[in-house]
């Protein structure tokens, strides 16, 4: 089975109906993208967040991560143009106001992720240009479908770190805007499988091959509506 074949697009809205589908899983896409930073919140935890209004017990940082994850849902819902460089800065400058070093700014020095105990991966030094190019060349082969263009780039600037901070919540909601922009459905692992996951992601950077985690990810979160099923994928 071909690449192609392999990530042929499960789902066929039209780009508006995708950004009415994300709109209606808000909460649901908060809650998830939020495990990055640690937050436990409950689903109506958040969902009350999300309305405004403060929840006894939750944290002060907390309460701000899910604001700004709302925020950047947001700002990726309305977008007509296709995904820049320039708006993946603007979604790390939303979702990592709070705690990125320079918010919005690609990184510039060395970084590093904890893969656990003592293992640490050291990501490259960031090239502005070959990140502009990267990405241009990702979004207009005609050879790839959207699931697989989004699957690409979110793995790929989630190990590059091209931000200094929220890497993880930048890449997932750029990732989620090539999706709607194609009416491909969304990307939300669900956090039952996020031990999973997480292995996945560390080996990943260990090894810089994204074949079995983009394969993993396409059988266990794209999520979408039944009525909107590729009939052509059964």
């Amino acid at each position: 089975m071909n690449e192609i074949q392999k990530y042929i697009d499960k789902y066929c809205f039209t780009s508006e109906e995708n950004r009415r589908f994300a709109r209606s899983n808000f909460t649901k896409l908060v809650h998830t993208n939020a495990r990055f930073e640690g937050v436990n919140t409950t689903l109506p935890q958040t969902q009350t967040i999300m309305d405004g209004m403060s929840v006894a017990g939750v944290p002060v940082e907390d309460v701000l991560t899910i604001v700004n994850l709302k925020r950047g849902w947001q700002y990726v819902t309305v977008q007509d143009e296709p995904l820049t460089l320039a708006m993946e800065k603007q979604i790390n400058k939303i979702v990592a106001a709070e705690d990125a070093l320079v918010p919005g700014d690609l990184r510039q020095g060395q970084g590093g992720v904890n893969l656990g105990g003592e293992e640490f991966f050291e990501p490259p030094l960031i090239d502005e240009q070959q990140e502009q190019v990267f990405l241009q060349k990702i979004l207009i082969d005609s050879q790839i479908t959207t699931t697989d263009k989004a699957l690409t780039v979110m793995y790929h600037n989630m190990r590059q770190q091209i931000f200094w901070d929220g890497n993880k919540r930048t890449a997932t909601l750029s990732a989620n805007k090539i999706m709607i922009d194609g009416g491909a459905g969304l990307i939300n692992v669900p956090l039952d499988k996020w031990d999973k996951w997480n292995e996945l992601i560390a080996d990943y950077y260990r090894t810089n091959d994204m074949t079995k985690i983009k394969q993993w990810t396409y059988d266990n979160a794209i999520q979408g509506l039944d009525v909107r099923k590729n009939k052509e994928k059964d």
